[in-house]
């Protein structure tokens, strides 16, 4: 029992990391109206390098953009590989909450090798492969309701009517920031993590603190706490829990590293799969050394969270075909990668 323990603290606090920064990200995008998407150049390389952009921005909102404006027609294929290969989903957030300084060099790698291979796709395969037939998805944006985030005059005036949603998301992140000061949670000693961590819980507490009641129920509490945060938690929890007893217990990390090939195939293999979590274990076996570099960006670069989803309700086609790219040049920078012992 004593093993758990740490490992729940671990997943409590990655945990309550996503969901600060996933409250702050819902809260500008709303905030700008989503026009941060219509900067998207009718230029080709400004199209890969927008994309890569918001492929790369933590979360699967950027790419669902992405996604969003080519089944509108507004960019190209080669522009949804650059985003899908630059994005790591809700697991970008725990990359950057586990392994920081990795998940910056990560995140400026995926970038360039997203930019590289949209145009590479584009030019082998042109435009034969953009689909022409309309959509009707687009970015979640609500109307003028949404406009006025901060009212001073709703603000007394929402909290003598305070509702249950912004009471718990209020009490948890005073609750979670003490967590942190104290050390139970995050690092144990103070440090630009911990005050960052503590510092975006603020920001996050100002915003449910402040945003009118229609945003907090269906952007904040709807959206992060009930659909991600419980998913977040279970597979960073599980994948943690699951390192737990195959490395500590069963003494299996010196199997691992001499099969590196075949962890560098499954680690590209399971990117496949359009679903946040499955990468973490990856993310967890690179925190403890156990998988090489190599390992974990060719993962980033195959997977890409939820953000292929509405692509894959548009077309199973066009889906399969980015999947197949990413797998191609995860698969590639990876053995590259480790054939040069990174």
């Amino acid at each position: 029992m004593q093993g758990i323990i740490p490992v729940i603290r671990h997943a409590l606090m990655v945990t309550g990391f996503v969901a600060v920064m996933m409250l702050v990200i819902e809260y500008v995008n709303v905030l700008s109206q989503g026009q941060w998407q219509e900067q998207l150049s009718d230029r080709p390389w400004g199209q890969y390098f927008l994309a890569a952009f918001l492929g790369a921005t933590p979360g699967c909102l950027g790419a669902f953009a992405v996604v969003a404006m080519y089944t509108h027609r507004r960019i190209s294929l080669g522009a949804v590989v650059a985003a899908m290969v630059a994005t790591s989903g809700d697991e970008s957030f725990v990359m950057f909450a586990m392994i920081p300084r990795t998940a910056l060099l990560l995140t400026l790698l995926l970038f360039v090798i997203g930019i590289a291979a949209g145009a590479l796709t584009d030019r082998v395969l042109g435009r034969r492969l953009t689909s022409t037939r309309p959509c009707c998805e687009d970015f979640s944006v609500h109307g003028e309701e949404d406009r006025q985030l901060f009212a001073k005059e709703q603000i007394v005036a929402q909290w003598k009517a305070c509702s249950a949603a912004r009471g718990i998301l209020a009490l948890s992140l005073l609750g979670f920031m003490l967590a942190i000061a104290a050390g139970e949670l995050g690092p144990p000693h103070w440090n630009w993590i911990r005050i960052t961590l503590l510092l975006m819980s603020g920001v996050a507490l100002f915003i449910v603190s402040t945003v009118p009641e229609h945003f907090l129920e269906d952007h904040l509490w709807k959206h992060v706490v009930q659909e991600h945060a419980p998913r977040v938690f279970l597979w960073t929890f599980g994948a943690l829990l699951a390192l737990h007893f195959i490395v500590e217990l069963w003494q299996i990390e010196e199997v691992i590293k001499s099969s590196k090939w075949i962890v560098l195939a499954v680690a590209s293999m399971v990117g496949l799969v359009p679903e946040s979590g499955p990468h973490l274990v990856f993310v967890t076996l690179f925190e403890k050394s156990i998988v090489p570099f190599s390992v974990l960006l060719a993962s980033s670069v195959v997977q890409d969270g939820h953000g292929m989803l509405p692509l894959l309700a548009h077309s199973r086609r066009e889906f399969l075909m980015v999947k197949l790219i990413n797998l191609v040049v995860g698969l590639a920078i990876g053995a590259a990668l480790m054939v040069m012992g990174a």
